[in-house]
């Protein structure tokens, strides 16, 4: 990039800065900080709704299912607080028209003695601060009225500068146009904090909690237990009004221009810096910039992005979620971000966690408009439809990516049922086929059994996995086949191995944090004596990086205690995977077991497993 601009930087900076100390003075973003109005009791009746995404039939719809809206489309709740959860806009064409709404329930609401309550969600974040990748032309076209001829002009002679000289004309007049649509400069300084929108989203909590309830966008992090109510909307938030703000003066000092998405500017402003085009107090606005690139508001340990409350099995999650919600005077929560594989609401941990984004932009996710209803104790949900449902689903487990397709019980159908189709018939076990039923289809895993008393450790290992709710196991049965006893284990679609992850360097999108998997996995094998675990035989779903287990085959050797496992490896064991343990007793391991492991190998599971539970708190 280069500047023809015959003004020194730092003196186009000052002038920015001018305005920024105007802003500073007129509406302080500390104050959000101050008043703490994140927390309500004594509401008799919430509702909350997801994800909309520029939904705006789906939503009216929604709210008037839910008695919020009446025919006229005005606020018909009294004293109901409403809770949107975030991500109102991008990808739908009606975005505009979904934050007026909002804007205006809020007014009518407090009125009849309600109380709106709009969240941020990761997709508002990323319109302040300009990461605009999920911005549809129709979201850009709704503001085409507002923009004039000069101000694109303006900003193609900024870019024509900014462009190599020997560029073709036609060719710099179709890239501009396809960065900047019509209505596109408009919709930025929409979102500017001196904008319509970016100041009233600007006002709005991450997180709030409504009599014992918490509601956020992604989940709950360990950041909230960390940082507690108050620095999730205090020092987080800061982050964000401080970096929409910095933005703002460098934009107007020409240094970056609206056409720079999030990404784009770190490096834009470190050439900068190594330029020496910048100094002094001016200088430290550019580092500023920078640095709040990097908050945790922008990452998935943020409250906006995290998914590991949404996909985390509860023997990994819970422990941290309940230090969270504890920290914030919650006893349970409710959020969106992470469609729902029913698309409807749904509820894991006992209706500790409701997860409400039901995939309402239809085009997109396949869902529909679906409201929580918190009354009286009792908590249901309604569709845009007018279909309630008093009881909430329960959120589905299984093992791989076709979770929407398949269960356990189909799986283990196809596998026991099927028709068996191997491409290898004469190679030698364990090989990959193909299991058919119907129109049906899935890989399995065929491998043949030992030969020792009915012992079948792939079976044990899938049970056991089961018994605790652990789901890192895919679905194994036993199948007879040409005389000889053998296992089937599903192999799910798109999966990769940690040693190919390796080889090929694949840097996997983890939904679940990494560290919080393979702990899980260690107090697994610990379990069952399975200290041959390597590179092969764990697997990652290719697109939310969820952890399976496979290849258990010397595993439950009938070796006392935990001397088996790795000295080296620290097993945590929280007061989740306590319970879970002592829920398979003696009892529940001999009904579940004893047709694949023999008494020897049962007791030494017995004893592994009180060890473990002795461990708990380390």
């Amino acid at each position: 990039m280069h500047m023809n601009d015959d003004i020194p930087l730092s003196k186009r900076l000052c002038r920015a800065l001018s305005c920024l100390v105007f802003l500073a003075f007129s509406w302080s973003p500390s104050l959000i900080a101050e008043t703490g109005d994140w927390r309500f009791t004594g509401v008799e009746k919430i509702v909350a709704i997801g994800d909309v995404h520029g939904a705006y039939e789906e939503l009216v719809g929604t709210l008037q299912a839910a008695g919020v809206l009446d025919q006229q489309l005005t606020w018909a709740a009294g004293d109901t607080h409403l809770v949107f959860t975030g991500d109102l806009l991008d990808r739908g064409p009606d975005s505009r028209h979904v934050m007026d709404l909002v804007m205006r329930l809020e007014r009518e609401s407090v009125l009849a003695g309600g109380r709106v309550h709009q969240l941020l969600g990761n997709h508002e974040v990323m319109n302040l601060i300009g990461d605009l990748r999920y911005v549809s032309l129709p979201e850009y076209a709704a503001f085409a009225e507002e923009e004039s001829a000069e101000e694109r002009a303006h900003w193609y002679q900024w870019y024509k500068r900014n462009r190599p000289a020997e560029t073709d004309a036609q060719a710099l007049r179709s890239e501009f146009e396809n960065k900047a649509p019509p209505g596109f400069f408009a919709y930025r300084r929409a979102f500017r904090s001196d904008g319509a929108y970016g100041k009233w989203l600007l006002e709005k909590p991450l997180m709030v909690v409504v009599n014992d309830v918490a509601f956020v966008h992604g989940g709950v992090p360990p950041y909230v237990e960390e940082h507690g109510l108050a620095g999730v909307n205090g020092q987080l938030k800061q982050d964000l009004v401080d970096y929409v703000n910095a933005q703002a003066t460098l934009v107007d000092a020409g240094i970056v221009s609206p056409m720079h998405l999030f990404r784009e500017i770190p490096p834009i402003l470190e050439a900068a810096l190594d330029a020496g085009r910048v100094d002094g107090d001016d200088e430290k606005v550019v580092r500023d910039a920078i640095a709040l690139t990097g908050s945790p508001l922008h990452g998935p340990t943020g409250p906006t992005w995290y998914r590991g409350t949404a996909l985390c099995n509860p023997l990994m999650e819970a422990d941290d979620l309940n230090r969270a919600l504890t920290r914030i005077g919650a006893k349970r929560v409710v959020f969106g971000h992470t469609t729902t594989v029913t698309r409807r609401i749904q509820q894991r941990m006992d209706g500790q966690i409701i997860e409400i984004d039901t995939g309402m932009l239809k085009e997109r996710y396949r869902g529909s408009g679906n409201a929580l209803i918190i009354e009286g104790g009792l908590v249901s949900s309604v569709n845009q439809d007018g279909t309630k449902e008093t009881a909430l689903l329960p959120h589905p487990l299984s093992v791989g990516g076709d979770a929407d397709e398949f269960d356990d019980d189909l799986l283990a159908d196809i596998l026991t049922n099927g028709t068996i189709i191997d491409s290898d018939p004469d190679g030698m076990p364990p090989r990959l086929v193909q299991v058919t039923s119907g129109e049906r289809t899935v890989f399995a895993q065929f491998d043949a059994m030992p030969d020792v008393n009915g012992f079948a450790p792939e079976l044990a290992a899938y049970r056991l996995d089961r018994m605790l709710g652990l789901y890192m196991v895919p679905v194994t049965v036993r199948r007879q086949y040409q005389g000889r006893q053998h296992t089937l284990q599903h192999v799910p679609p798109e999966t990769i191995s940690e040693r190919a992850r390796r080889v090929d360097n694949r840097a996997l999108r983890m939904h679940c944090a990494p560290a919080k998997q393979s702990g899980t996995m260690h107090v697994f094998d610990a379990l069952i004596n399975n200290p041959f675990r390597n590179a092969l035989s764990m697997l990652y779903g290719e697109g939310d990086g969820l952890l399976m287990l496979v290849d258990h085959g010397q595993a439950f050797v009938a070796d006392r205690g935990l001397a088996g496992y790795p000295e080296d490896t620290e097993l945590n064991v929280g007061s989740h995977w306590r319970r879970a343990l002592m829920k398979i007793d003696d009892e529940a391991l001999r009904t579940n077991l004893s047709d694949v492991l023999d008494r020897p190998r049962l007791e030494a599971l017995s004893e592994r497993r009180d060890a473990l539970v002795g461990m708990s708190g380390h």
